[in-house]
């Protein structure tokens, strides 16, 4: 019987509940070797998101280094989200304190080692803003031959969330995402089209609560925590944006995917940070991402059932 083939993978993010939850889904994939974790500012502070990563891992039982990644934009100041994610990033549960030391290289850094030791390609996969892939993508373009592809959250095609016309991380660094979708690499984009029909409600995880294992039970508090805000918006349940970009990698059966070719408004006043879809073909360009924008919501909520059933014989230490 021949040995499953892993696929290298880093995770770029800014946890964040829906980071976290995206991370507990990818540490459960048996097809990822997970090489690094780097940090972002966005949904917090790097400083905050970076502690969060770190107890994330000791959580999760990562055996892998976290490296912290630039603390703001490329251009404008830092925007976050702390009605969405709380003063830490990651309120609600109490999490194990981190058990490895912080990497002494940078995200940059970190990831451009992946790459260059790395036999396959690598996949990386961003739930925050774009920054450190951009500035990866800049400082190294002589590594973009070693990426496999990128998976983003960002952006939507038909709205924004934070403003009209954009969403949060596309917004928080507009200039790092055209970097990215200017790349030539093969992307694909999880975007409020799909993201916002990625809905838990409360009865779903009731269901993962009552597997009542450690990781389980936190899961579903930071559920609780994140509809706190999200159900004073009117949605009836919690939209887990992040884990799309993981879940559609693991089973694209379950979601709907089109070609377009797509751009990002640095300049509109009212505009700006929106991705933009040229539907019609009119600018004679040829499709730049893979764009996630629907999805088989009952199977999404049972893989990540399935998931958190993972952790049956898991010990937390609080």
């Amino acid at each position: 019987m021949s040995e499953l083939k892993k696929r290298p993978v880093i995770l770029d993010g800014d946890p964040g509940h829906d980071d976290a939850i995206a991370w507990v889904l990818a540490s459960t994939v048996d097809e990822f070797d997970i090489k690094a974790i780097t940090t972002v500012a966005g949904n917090q502070t790097l400083e905050k998101v970076t502690y969060n990563a770190r107890r994330i891992a000791a959580l999760l039982k990562l055996d892998i280094e976290v490296a912290k990644g630039r603390n703001r934009p490329i251009a404008g100041d830092l925007i976050i989200a702390p009605n969405f994610h709380g003063e830490t990033g990651l309120d609600g549960p109490k999490l194990p304190e981190p058990d490895h030391k912080l990497s002494d290289l940078s995200a940059i850094e970190m990831m451009a080692k992946v790459l260059k030791e790395s036999k396959e390609k690598v996949t990386i996969i961003t739930t925050g803003a774009q920054t450190n892939v951009a500035a990866l993508l800049l400082a190294h373009p002589e590594l973009k031959e070693k990426i496999e592809m990128i998976s983003t959250m960002g952006g939507g095609l038909r709205n924004g969330n934070w403003t009209t016309g954009a969403e949060f991380n596309i917004l928080v660094d507009p200039e790092a995402a055209y970097t990215v979708y200017h790349s030539g690499l093969p992307l694909q984009m999880c975007g409020l089209d799909v993201t916002e029909r990625a809905l838990v409600y409360p009865e779903d995880w009731e269901r993962i609560r009552a597997l009542n294992n450690p990781v389980a039970k936190i899961v579903a508090e930071w559920l609780d925590f994140f509809f706190i805000h999200v159900s004073s918006l009117g949605w009836k349940g919690a939209t887990l944006h992040d884990p799309c970009a993981v879940m559609s990698l693991i089973h694209p059966e379950i979601f709907e995917i089109k070609d377009y070719y797509v751009d990002i408004e640095l300049k509109g006043e009212y505009t700006r940070g929106a991705t933009v879809a040229d539907y019609h073909g009119r600018l004679n360009k040829k499709p730049n991402c893979r764009c996630v924008v629907d999805l088989d919501r009952e199977k999404f909520v049972e893989y990540l059932y399935e998931a958190c059933g993972k952790f049956a014989d898991w010990e937390v230490n609080l």
